[in-house]
């Protein structure tokens, strides 16, 4: 009778389709360029030369573990099972890297993008009740219209640092962060039972914010467990970029008040 209690949760996720790749494929290599930036530049270096490989890496993440992650996103807590399939898979990246199998070591690094980014995901995340027909198409329409637009921000100042036994920690806090947000979506792209389209919002709307937080929030993350498990490997971690720090400044917002073009896309 245990046993079977104990097998029926593992059954029932082989049932469970993953998801597709949620971002759209445009976002997820700027996700991977941009969370490059706060990376020591020989393993940027490393990394951006595997870039097309490192895709193909992604689409085959371990699909038990991409299955439980479809359940537990939109659950909004990530399961100790869950979170040993990844110590697993970081620890693999770890022993690959100190053994001198670099190339494949760096490419199953680049693979575990695919963590942060679907938990960073506010459409995967979801709403109760889930999302009115139309919903996710105009968000990440609104997403790709703007992104040029959007500055990317460190989501958490602490989280270059968090080392690879603290990263579920990390995790759970960007899941979180992730829930709170997600209802704001659906409040302003379906409005009195009618779906809004994305080119009515701009900078000024919440789901506009949403998306630029969430952006962030990805970017952050991946380059918080690319860091972590490339420490414990001992790579070199020299010549890291300093963020940034901006002090916000009280103004006036006005329909004519400018945005500027953000080109990090130009910096490869």
């Amino acid at each position: 009778m245990t046993l079977k209690r104990s097998l029926f949760p593992i059954i029932l996720l082989a049932f469970v389709p993953g998801p597709a790749l949620a971002w759209p494929a445009e976002t997820m290599t700027a996700l991977s360029r941009d969370a490059r930036r706060l990376l020591p530049r020989s393993l940027s270096r490393l990394l951006g030369e595997r870039e097309t490989q490192i895709r193909r890496e992604i689409d085959r993440f371990p699909p038990d573990i991409v299955r439980a992650l479809a359940v537990e996103i939109p659950g909004g807590r990530l399961q100790p099972e869950t979170l040993a399939a990844l110590d697993y898979e970081t620890g693999r990246v770890v022993t690959l890297l100190k053994e001198g199998r670099v190339s494949e070591g760096l490419l199953r690094l680049g693979g575990l993008l695919r963590v942060p980014a679907d938990i960073a995901d506010p459409i995967l995340v979801g709403v109760p009740g889930g999302w009115p027909a139309g919903v996710p198409r105009e968000y990440y329409a609104l997403l790709d219209a703007n992104l040029d637009r959007m500055p990317v921000v460190l989501d958490d100042s602490e989280a270059l640092e968090v080392t690879r036994e603290h990263l579920p920690e990390l995790w759970q806090s960007m899941l979180d962060r992730s829930h709170l947000q997600a209802p704001v979506i659906r409040t302003e792209l379906f409005r009195d039972g009618r779906l809004v389209d994305h080119r009515r919002l701009d900078y000024r709307s919440p789901a506009w914010a949403v998306a630029s937080l969430s952006y962030s929030r990805a970017v952050t993350g991946i380059a918080a467990t690319w860091l972590a498990v490339w420490r414990e490997a001992r790579g070199d971690t020299t010549s890291m970029r300093t963020p940034v720090a901006v002090t916000p400044q009280d103004r006036e917002v006005t329909a004519k008040t400018h945005i500027p073009e953000n080109r990090r896309q130009h910096d490869r």
